[in-house]
């Protein structure tokens, strides 16, 4: 973490006056905060265990409830982060649904008499639409089941669970709800549960992957952290993000990340792998940077070698640089500008927590290259750390 030194160990007042009070420090804990959740997990086990055996995630095929994951924002993202993985591990239909869709069109996406469960995330567990999903679904349908995650243990939604059966709440480490606006260690975090709840009944298995990518994650903080703070001085206009499955939700995320750090001073866009294609890629110019995130699977990893080849030899960017296992950096390094190695062989369900790092990091130093505050950037209050609170109807 030497690289990020530079904000870590300025003095307390300066910290505060540049808004370097939180942020830095936030990217820097997470591989050993990782450790905390699943010891958090391991504390809770027995109760998250038998609630999802109750709602029947362990029973037969058939009758296995449809999974919802449930958040706003980044939070969203942590559900399209874990789809794919849960989908595999539990059996059933996995779905990712925004409380921001769910708030308005419930009705649409609940089906009379189906069993349901869902998984709410969410940092605050105050933001409005998280809360008024919430009371709505268990006003309205008594057949769905909720697990709700957040970092708060003051959190509304964790107290409107206390007063329902079929709920089951699972409250992080304070440390990770994290002080800045951006949601950094907080999204890890809950993706780490997410990861905890998928291997629930085989959690001696998922512990020596983890210790794996805490090793990975403290080597990479110090990678990126350089790679990023070089991108930052380079003054990109825009920058385009791609990935697919689980690392279409870290595109997304990344995006955002640079988005809300530069208050909008960089424009972002994320896509799927295949989708840039579909006309999208209209969007790409000279002064874009162009980011893909590899899978680790060989055949999916063809398709993203394929688009950074057609992307260098149409011209559309400035620069472009591809995230993905070490052991791809030879056949990638001639197509881009960069490769960033990710040093752990994980499958692509583990791998959201790792490479969401390098668009943290992308977001602070553009941050402070464009002279704003990363822990509040947004100076005229145009977004917050939690959504202002509106009207429901």
């Amino acid at each position: 973490m030497s690289d990020l030194s530079q904000f870590l160990n300025l003095p307390l007042q300066e910290k505060k006056a540049r808004g370097l009070l939180y942020t830095p420090a936030e990217i820097a804990q997470q591989p050993a905060t990782w450790l905390t959740t699943l010891q958090i997990f391991e504390e809770h086990q027995e109760r998250i265990t038998a609630f999802l055996e109750d709602v029947g995630i362990h029973g037969p095929l058939e009758s296995r409830p449809t999974v919802v994951l449930v958040g706003a924002g980044t939070s969203d993202y942590i559900g399209h982060a874990l789809e794919s993985l849960l989908r595999q591990k539990w059996g059933c239909e996995v779905l990712t649904i925004a409380s921001t869709e769910l708030l308005l069109d419930s009705d649409d996406y609940v089906i009379a008499e189906r069993k349901y469960l869902w998984i709410s995330f969410s940092r605050s567990g105050d933001s409005p639409e998280g809360v008024a999903v919430l009371e709505q679904a268990i006003r309205s349908y008594p057949n769905i089941a909720h697990l709700v995650i957040t970092c708060n243990e003051q959190a509304k939604m964790a107290s409107i669970c206390n007063s329902v059966r079929r709920a089951c709440v699972v409250v992080l480490d304070d440390a990770v709800n994290d002080r800045s606006l951006a949601m950094t260690s907080s999204f890890t975090n809950m993706v780490v549960m997410g990861h905890c709840i998928a291997n629930a009944w085989s959690i001696e298995e998922y512990k020596p992957l983890l210790q794996q990518m805490v090793s990975a994650g403290e080597r990479l903080l110090t990678v990126a952290a350089a790679h990023a703070e070089g991108i930052a001085e380079r003054r990109f206009a825009r920058i385009c993000f791609v990935g697919g499955g689980s690392l279409k939700g870290v595109a997304m995320e990344s995006a955002l990340k640079v988005l809300e750090m530069t208050a909008g001073d960089i424009k972002t866009m994320s896509q799927s792998i295949l989708g840039l294609r579909h006309g999208p890629m209209a969007a790409l110019d000279q002064e874009t940077l162009f980011l893909c995130f590899v899978s680790s699977d060989d055949r999916k990893a063809k398709y993203s070698l394929d688009l950074l080849r057609e992307v260098g030899q149409k011209q559309i960017v400035a620069e472009s640089i591809a995230i993905g296992p070490s052991s791809l950096q030879d056949e990638f390094s001639s197509s881009v500008d960069l490769f960033i190695p990710i040093e752990v062989s994980v499958a692509d369900g583990y791998r959201p927590v790792l490479d969401v790092i390098v668009g943290q990091l992308i977001g602070l130093y553009c941050s402070v290259a464009h002279g704003l505050k990363p822990d509040s950037p947004s100076a005229a209050g145009v977004i917050s750390r939690v959504v202002q609170e509106f009207s429901i109807h």
